[in-house]
């Protein structure tokens, strides 16, 4: 594939700075590019980049797009983040900031878009999820993500070919047929589309061979499944008007009264 032609925005950034950017097994520059050809963002919007690593993504959906991004992640730097961000002359438009998928500070329907890239695997599969999540977007924004997956789910055994590179957390991996089945039946989003990146195992395996390719059990893993199994998977949803989310249960208050411990038999 001539990723030139296929991400003319992400052709733009130089290949040291994407290599040196990167936080996970995916270029997120191809990703966030696939991602946004199936968003509606507009100049100004304000989006939620959650489990944005170290802001790659971040960086260019303001840069392409003119959004306003909140670079959210647990695992890396706020702090270095930051000064990324500000030697990509995007610190009028992007936010770093550390917090867990789970316990985000934010205010209900304070973004206009949220998208992951690469990360959603990680917590999104949990069945509440959605509803936690979905109520940070304002009734008709868009939540959109994009990372590694299956082009279909495995049914039965593992096959042979990914044993060796297979580990318990990678059952996270889904289908878009499964993410679609995952948000649709919550009732709170309007699917707009759940599919796979064409050729997308190729791109997985190349960017495995130029940014890690001592990391010879995945890429054989690739080599061998030949997009069988493995690919990039993008799934978007707006939310519904209409829907009302509550905000979760954190803690429940209470008062202790004293109470007979046991029972008088005599």
């Amino acid at each position: 594939m001539d990723t030139t032609q296929r991400f003319p925005r992400s052709a733009r950034y130089h290949p040291e700075w994407i290599t040196a950017s990167a936080s996970g097994g995916a270029n997120a520059l191809w990703l966030t590019e696939w991602l946004a050809e199936a968003l509606d963002l507009r100049p100004g919007m304000r989006v939620l980049d959650l489990g944005c690593g170290r802001a790659m993504s971040s960086i260019f959906l303001h840069r392409e797009f003119g959004v306003q991004v909140w670079a959210t992640d647990l695992w890396f730097s706020p702090n270095e983040n930051l000064q990324r961000i500000r030697d990509a002359g995007a610190g009028d438009g992007v936010f770093p900031l550390r917090a867990d998928a789970r316990m985000l500070p934010f205010a209900a329907e304070f973004f206009d878009a949220i998208v992951s890239i690469d990360s959603f695997m990680y917590y999104g599969t949990d069945e509440m999820y959605l509803s936690y999540l979905a109520r940070l977007v304002k009734p008709g924004g868009q939540i959109g993500i994009t990372g590694a997956g299956l082009v279909q789910e495995i049914a039965g055994a593992l096959p042979e070919h990914l044993a060796a590179w297979w580990t318990p957390e990678l059952w996270s991996l889904h289908s878009p047929e499964w993410w679609r089945r995952h948000w649709e039946r919550t009732g709170i989003l309007d699917l707009e589309l759940s599919d796979t990146l064409p050729d997308g195992w190729r791109l997985w395996l190349d960017w495995h061979r130029t940014t890690c390719p001592d990391n010879t059990t995945e890429i054989a893993a690739l080599e061998a499944d030949a997009g069988r199994t493995l690919g990039y998977v993008r799934t978007v949803g707006r939310r519904r008007t209409g829907v009302q989310l509550e905000e979760p249960i954190t803690s429940i208050p209470g008062e202790y009264l004293r109470r007979e411990l046991l029972r008088d038999n005599d």
